[in-house]
């Protein structure tokens, strides 16, 4: 999905702020007689550490939410907002496989739900068969049946209900007209045979389809309890938590399922009583809650990132730092090169773009290595097994010299472009202004409102010659990553997103189609991470930096730690408090 969803970061802070989080130990001190998902640290945790906040969470108690902003969507769905999913398919509704709730690498991997396992393939990988498991309940004790998860992802389809992961659409046969349920219509290539059963009819062959039924189309909602748009404020609970009232923009309250069973779910402990969402907070103020963390705010995480003026407050403060998080988010930010019109049609142009920039400028002006590492890649280390691939070798402060070299032989000594980046984000833009200036590129740089960003880069018709946006992967395939970015086909004249490149290379989309018929998902990684290396030769974008996501807690919170398939979030599914009867509300 696109960074713009991720609500991201802005501006600079000072050098002094770029010291990182201090060193950490990586192994986990485990206490025997506890869960084994929610394994003790004494240390805090570190920008990569994969350590846990707090402990062992104790059940009981109320967990506050700090954020500055309603969800965007909790109809699963439309719901295709990474904060938002991790609240959502941990609390509200389960979905046919999840994410292991624990923290470093092991969080991407993934896990049966709502189905008894990962599924089972047929047809060389076109058809997926799941069965759900016994005793699977609503909220109000009714059971969850295989025709619930059809009717949900047929809603998918819905043109009213938009927002959501579109990956139903892309995959499952005849779905080219298909408009959704709602008019009573329903899709053939979705089969319940059964109540338990439900079968799934690909176009194609998709290997890692089992990670697809983690989004939260994938989660079941009863045809009776259809309410169109506005299910958004009244999503009937499959999981452990339900709406006891929801205000929007203001509160939200979650209270415990009793019919939720824990013996059917090994990923959701559900420690606490209570869930308070506290939305509209302004500026760092959830961050200055809680980092002095009184009261009810020694109890509360905040949603979805600590501010990056706030950084100055936190790293300094041993006690405080210890309370964050800062996992890597997964995502990869890129200057992307409109491609559609001179001078970047040129590919020896683009190639001197390359090494013109100072991607570790970016990182300076992002909040230093604490907030973001230099991306040397268009796929994050999420998809490259872990490992930071760099085909290309060049220094992460670029070469202006080898720049003006390109530039010259292409007969382009003196450009002159333009740059559009949303407003949070005009201290990188300067940043890449002055590292293209080294090489004698000149670059006006615009700035617009957030709300207005997407419209104004998704034009394609009047696309700014330069871009600063990225993209997250939805889970832990080179197919959730590359295509989006890069395949010439998904790009619209009006609401582009993604292709911000308009980037059309008949040899990249072929070899895309190749890769997506693999049915050997071992097969098709190596060959995402090839074609990650063929296209950065080509540069229609620059990789600058990865993201951290850092996030604060109270003093009182435990279990806490960035998930790697929720690009860095908090997992909900197991962070809870040390003592519930310190709690409030």
């Amino acid at each position: 999905m696109t960074r713009r969803t991720q609500a991201a970061l802005a501006a600079a802070i000072a050098a002094t702020l770029t010291l990182g989080l201090g060193a950490c130990a990586k192994d986990k001190d485990k206490d025997d007689s506890a869960d084994s998902s929610v394994a003790t640290s004494t240390k805090g945790p570190g920008a990569d550490s994969g350590t846990i906040i707090g402990g062992t969470p104790v059940k009981g108690g109320t967990l506050t939410v700090l954020t500055n902003q309603d969800f965007a969507h909790l109809d699963p769905a439309r719901n295709w907002v990474v904060p938002h999913m991790d609240f959502g398919t941990r609390l509200l509704y389960r979905t046919l496989t999840t994410f292991k709730a624990e923290p470093g690498p092991a969080g991407s991997e993934i896990v049966p739900d709502l189905a008894t396992d990962l599924g089972k393939s047929s047809d060389g990988g076109k058809v997926w068969t799941f069965t759900l498991k016994d005793g699977l309940k609503y909220e109000d004790g009714t059971p969850i049946k295989a025709a619930d998860v059809k009717y949900n992802v047929e809603r998918s389809f819905s043109p009213d209900l938009t927002g959501g992961p579109d990956y139903a659409i892309q995959y499952l046969a005849g779905g080219e007209n298909y408009k959704g349920p709602l008019n009573g219509e329903h899709l053939a290539s979705i089969e319940t045979p059964d109540d338990k059963t439900i079968v799934f009819h690909l176009k194609r062959p998709v290997a890692e389809f089992s990670y697809t039924v983690t989004l939260p189309t994938f989660s079941p909602v009863p045809q009776s309890r259809e309410k169109g748009t506005q299910y958004d404020s009244q999503v009937f609970s499959s999981g452990p938590y339900k709406i006891e009232t929801y205000d929007r923009g203001k509160q939200l309250v979650l209270v415990r399922n009793t019919n939720w069973d824990a013996a059917t779910d090994p990923v959701r402990k559900a420690y606490p009583d209570k869930i308070v969402v506290t939305q509209g907070l302004k500026g760092g103020q959830a961050d200055d809650r809680i980092i002095a963390s009184s009261g009810v705010d020694a109890s509360a995480i905040e949603m979805p990132w600590m501010q990056h003026e706030s950084v100055s407050k936190v790293l300094p403060k041993p006690d405080v730092k210890a309370r964050m998080a800062a996992e890597r988010t997964g995502c990869t930010d890129m200057l992307y090169l409109n491609t559609a019109k001179a001078p970047f049609d040129d590919p020896k142009v683009r190639e001197a773009m390359m090494w013109a920039v100072d991607r570790e400028a970016q990182v300076t002006a992002f909040g230093g290595p604490a907030m973001a590492d230099v991306a040397t890649s268009y796929l994050p280390p999420s998809l490259t097994g872990g490992a930071k691939a760099d085909p290309l070798k060049i220094p992460a402060t670029g070469d202006p010299a080898k720049a003006k070299d390109l530039l010259k032989a292409a007969g382009k000594s003196d450009l002159k472009v333009s740059l559009t980046v949303s407003l949070g984000d005009k201290t990188r833009a300067e940043a890449i202004q002055q590292s293209l200036a080294k090489s004698g590129v000149q670059v006006t740089v615009n700035t617009v409102d957030a709300s207005a960003f997407a419209d104004t880069v998704g034009d394609t018709k009047n696309a700014p010659d330069l871009v600063i946006n990225g993209w997250c992967p939805d889970y832990p395939s080179g197919a959730t990553f590359l295509p989006f970015l890069f395949d010439g086909r998904t790009i619209k004249e009006k609401g582009n997103q993604g292709n911000y490149s308009q980037f059309r290379d008949q040899a990249t989309m072929d070899r895309m189609d190749q890769i997506a018929a693999m049915t050997d998902i071992n097969e098709a990684n190596k060959a995402w991470q090839q074609l990650d290396e063929d296209l950065l030769k080509k540069a229609p974008a620059i990789p600058l930096m990865w993201q951290r996501r850092p996030l604060l807690t109270g003093t009182n919170v435990a279990g806490a730690f960035g998930n790697s398939g929720y690009a860095g979030m908090i997992d909900m599914a197991v962070v809870g408090l040390k003592d519930p009867a310190k709690s409030q509300g």
